[in-house]
């Protein structure tokens, strides 16, 4: 039976799958999940799986019928690849659940060109991927082979699902870009927002540099159409520019809360908004200096200041002028053009918006830059708000030419599994895999479609590893999400991801003799970035966490020191590092719950197109784990803050925090509701927000609410970005 042929009433494994959400005697039953997984291989994968009588003769049909790059396969010896086989088989992998099996035979298996083919397993997958990233160097392939099979490493949807084939797409996810304030750099924007996400990537763009509406432009006053236009042009463009029919084109654009427009910018999407303004796919994101925050604190009134005459006056562009130590001087400027709304009624819109739309992400400027250990500043983010690199702006001639090449941002992006990765016999190891793997996709994505994003990437060769399954370690531990031995062991964990990433990228400056652009300019290279570790020995608290570690070492502060001196002597390859990316259908693959973040259901409901509802059971869910597994909406957010607080102190970059919210709230979750109603309030959102900024949050992605009909909004996921 062919897949396009086959018929879902001649398979069992739905039903069985569906059996998962009958309990049976008051328990669940897992058992129908592994039922559902054995009859999918059986009736499904076995008999749609392409047979060959030797590897030698696999690997010649794939070259024959250009499924597999010759160029790849030419940088090995046949040998080689029989020998890796040969580990990857010894690794005996096995689906853990029925949902990672059809998941990867859906949406990642090569399938012959009609589609009624399976070409390859999960084992194929693996090892074009090592052989694709191993460029031709047979201990690293060995040793992304190990870390793959093992699922310690997931690289991100794009990387893992092109790797090896000769008809690939990219590998990147995403890119960054930003707008300045004429007409050649607006029209060059457009044409890289079509290029790119025609690509495959989610596009993120800073406007704030844009003169706002009924500005004046060469003396005619009430000339400038503001924001909101250019944002309705991007999203057609995403929409026109839709790979090819197979994704709809996605996109973010973010604006300063201290931009003119600020307001029209929120009511684009508004359920009630003008047809002619409003945006439907296209995703919101504000970024917010500290000031904002100070003068919500004050329910002061605030100033919103002219792009344009802020760049006249300044000489650089509105994005790049530090707001809150500007602030003063801005509003004392009679050269400047100022507008006045009161801070509080700003906050308030934002909340009214995240409660209907799950919009506008917010990025804390003042935070991201402080802890922004490289020279320059960050403006803006990407589609999912962990990318968080510095730019640089371009200048456009009327050719549409660079007279100035400025620097914009691709993310490459990989994870750990880190109930997997807690496993590897050597952590240092494992993670200078996975850096050297990602280094591979930026030192080979090929970007001259936006010479800024090129130009970008080939400066910084910066990465982004994150993490999934951290929800998943700590059921399967019996620790309490958020508790003191979760935050401990978030604690520990990044700390190492930081070191050994920093050790990654140190080895490999030194073997290229090569490091970032302005390396000398970082406070990597001056040593103040290593002071926080230098002053302070970074160590378990609880004896849970210290049984956790004992298998792995520890970086003490003599580890630290040397480090500090290696790379001050030898530099580092990539500027920035890591990033907790969103996971998506990846994170079913890998038998991992989502990122950093809590479950939201025991048994989570997937709807799939035209298959219909597929359970997933929370990964090692048990008796004796269930109470260890409480869902997202039924938790405090403060405790998912304060856990990717912990974390983000040793990530160089952003996390996708997502904060998840019922419509009516549980009693006694929030002490401030006490004597209040239980229906979610802007005020509720206006003290989440405030509290994740003043836990160091650099960036909230999507605000999610749980309906009292039981229906989830601000749940439109980005396919583009998310690993």
């Amino acid at each position: 039976m062919a897949l396009d042929t086959l018929n879902q009433d001649e398979v069992t494994y739905f039903d069985l799958n569906n059996e998962l959400n009958i309990p049976k005697n008051g328990t669940i039953q897992i058992d129908k999940d592994h039922e559902a997984l054995e009859a999918f291989l059986k009736e499904n994968v076995i008999p749609n799986t392409l047979k060959f009588e030797s590897l030698k003769d696999r690997f010649d049909y794939l070259l024959k019928n250009e499924f597999v790059a010759a160029t790849m396969l030419e940088q090995y010896d046949f040998n080689f690849i029989e020998k890796m086989y040969h580990f990857l088989r010894e690794a005996n992998f096995k689906f853990k659940s029925f949902m990672a099996a059809y998941k990867f035979y859906a949406q990642y298996a090569l399938k012959t060109n009609d589609q009624r083919f399976y070409v390859e397993n999960y084992i194929d997958r693996v090892a074009m991927n090592a052989l694709f990233y191993a460029n031709g160097n047979e201990s690293l392939a060995m040793n992304l082979a190990n870390e793959m099979i093992h699922q310690r490493y997931q690289p991100a949807t794009p990387s893992f699902l092109n790797a090896g084939k000769a008809r690939r797409g990219e590998l990147v996810s995403c890119f960054v870009l930003q707008t300045t304030d004429d007409m050649n750099s607006i029209g060059r924007v457009i044409n890289s927002a079509l290029q790119l996400s025609k690509m495959g990537g989610g596009v993120g763009i800073n406007l704030s540099n844009l003169r706002e509406a009924g500005s004046t432009i060469k003396g005619i006053t009430n000339a400038a159409s503001g924001v909101v236009p250019v944002m309705k042009l991007l999203e057609d463009s995403f929409s026109y520019s839709n790979q090819m029919g197979q994704r709809q084109g996605a996109g973010v654009v973010y604006l300063s809360v201290f931009h003119p427009d600020i307001m029209q910018f929120l009511a684009t999407k508004k359920e009630n908004a003008d047809e002619k303004i409003r945006v439907k796919t296209l995703s919101l994101g504000l970024t917010v200096p500290d000031k904002f925050y100070e003068l919500i604190k004050q329910d002061a009134m605030m100033y919103l200041f002219s792009p344009y005459d802020v760049e006249r006056e300044y000489g650089k562009p509105f994005n790049y002028i530090d707001l809150s130590a500007e602030y003063d001087n801005l509003v004392d400027n009679p050269n400047i053009k100022k507008t006045m709304i009161k801070a509080r009624d700003l906050e308030n819109e934002i909340s009214k918006l995240q409660q209907e739309s799950g919009y506008p992400y917010i990025i804390n400027l003042d935070v991201v830059n402080r802890a922004n250990p490289i020279a320059g500043k960050v403006i803006s983010s990407n589609l999912c708000s962990e990318i968080l690199q510095v730019q640089t702006p371009s200048i456009i001639n009327n050719k549409q030419e660079y007279e100035q090449m400025g620097s914009d941002i691709s993310c490459n992006l990989g994870s750990t599994n880190i109930v997997n990765m807690m496993e590897t016999d050597d952590f240092a190891e494992s993670v200078d895999t996975m850096i050297r793997a990602l280094s591979f996709v930026s030192d080979n994505s090929h970007l001259d479609v936006v010479p800024s994003v090129q130009n970008g990437n080939q400066e910084l060769h910066a990465v982004g590893l994150g993490a999934m399954g951290l929800a998943a370690y700590f059921a399967k531990n019996k620790m309490y999400y958020g508790d003191e031995e979760a935050i401990d062991f978030t604690n520990m964990y990044f700390m190492m991801l930081n070191y050994y990433s920093l050790l990654a990228s140190n080895q490999i400056a030194k073997e290229r003799q090569k490091s970032f652009y302005d390396f000398e300019k970082s406070d990597y290279a001056n040593g103040t970035y290593f002071d926080k570790y230098l002053q302070s020995d970074v160590q378990p608290k609880t004896q849970k966490v210290r049984m956790l570690f004992k298998k792995h070492h520890i970086p003490t502060h003599s580890d630290w020191q040397r480090l500090k001196d290696q790379i001050q002597e030898f530099g580092l390859y990539n500027a920035y590092r890591l990033a907790i990316a969103p996971t998506g259908s990846i994170s079913y693959v890998n038998d991992s719950t989502a990122s950093l973040h809590p479950i939201i259901n025991k048994i989570e409901e997937r709807q799939e197109k035209k298959i219909g509802k597929i359970y997933y059971p929370a990964p090692y869910l048990q008796n004796d784990t269930i109470p260890y597994y409480e869902s997202a909406y039924d938790l405090d957010m403060r405790k998912v803050i304060d856990v990717y607080s912990t974390a983000q102190q040793h990530i160089d970059q952003g996390m996708a925090l997502t904060l998840f919210m019922r419509s009516t709230l549980p009693e006694g979750l929030y002490e401030w509701k006490k004597d209040r109603t239980n229906k979610m309030t802007t005020r509720d959102l206006n003290i989440l927000r405030m509290y994740a900024y003043h836990k160091d949050i650099k960036s909230v992605y999507y605000i999610r609410t749980y309906t009292d009909d039981e229906n989830e909004m601000g749940v439109n996921e980005c396919e583009s970005c998310s690993i």
